[in-house]
């Protein structure tokens, strides 16, 4: 049985732990502000990427995994005599998985040793089905079983949440089905959700707070009845309000798994600073 490994892309945003314990392989996308280009995740880190938010005049833009990146990280496990399992943000969402297919197909006879998946998700809910697959991986099953696990995690994840504004979803072009809920008041919170593989909106409520209730309430009703449930608080620049919001959920839901997981500055940059969300798995 051959060898393979893992690969996803920087929006996951798993916590280092996870990243180092299953030995999973992180392509990071783009971001770009006015002159200066950063790697998500490593030449700028969500911190100093609100940080800088709070002040800037010019406003930062994303570009996806490029292919390049993609080949090296391929080639470099393929070298080293694994086969390469990779899952990435929905391809509605971003051009990751475009770049992903144009990096296999420039291995050549090598390209067989391949496997991509579109995830349909981004953020932790994309992580909770490289998690999946990951400890599938470590348990014994194969190439082949893995990549079927990942074509239907989709099924498994799902994740609500709330954004201060539209703004920056409406900017970036993300908006998907939400775009209803342009010119709305601006004291009304949207939740949004990621549905096959797009942001689409969910409802509109009047306070950050109830907001959040609702939230819970969404996730509570997804996996109700369902059994080994993961739930990850995400946030953009808000630890505390994801911290009681997971807490809450841990409560309400008794999950197996907890995570906090940031928004990385990529993904933060289409969703805005003040974002918190739930983000779900079963089994």
């Amino acid at each position: 049985m051959s060898k393979f490994a893992i690969v996803t892309d920087s929006t996951s945003y798993l916590p280092a732990e996870f990243i180092q314990k299953h030995n999973i392989t992180i392509t990071p996308l783009e971001l770009i502000w006015g002159e200066e280009t950063f790697r998500d995740g490593v030449d700028i880190q969500p911190a100093e990427f609100y940080s800088r938010l709070k002040t800037a005049k010019v406003m930062p833009t994303t570009s996806q995994a490029t292919p390049a990146t993609m080949h090296s990280a391929f080639q470099g496990l393929v070298d080293q005599g694994f086969d390469v399992l990779g899952i990435f943000i929905s391809s509605k969402l971003s051009g990751t998985m475009q770049s992903a297919i144009q990096a296999r197909e420039m291995m050549g006879t090598a390209a067989e040793k391949v496997t991509l998946v579109d995830s349909q998700s981004t953020s932790i809910a994309l992580g909770f089905q490289v998690l999946a697959t990951a400890r599938a991986k470590d348990n014994g099953a194969s190439l082949k079983e893995c990549a079927a696990l990942a074509e239907k995690a989709h099924e498994r994840t799902g994740i609500y949440f709330a954004v201060d504004t539209l703004e920056f979803l409406h900017r970036g072009g993300r908006i998907g089905g939400a775009q209803r809920f342009i010119g709305a008041a601006l004291n009304l919170k949207p939740i949004l959700a990621l549905k096959e593989g797009k942001v689409e909106g969910v409802e509109r409520i009047r306070t950050k707070g109830k907001a959040h209730d609702r939230i819970l309430e969404l996730v509570a009703e997804q996996v109700k009845g369902k059994s080994n449930i993961h739930l990850a608080a995400l946030h953009a620049n808000a630890s505390e309000d994801a911290r009681s919001l997971l807490d809450r959920a841990a409560n309400n839901i008794k999950p197996i798994e907890t995570i906090l997981s940031e928004l990385s500055p990529v993904v933060g940059t289409h969703t805005g600073p003040g974002t918190v969300g739930l983000a779900f798995s079963f089994e």
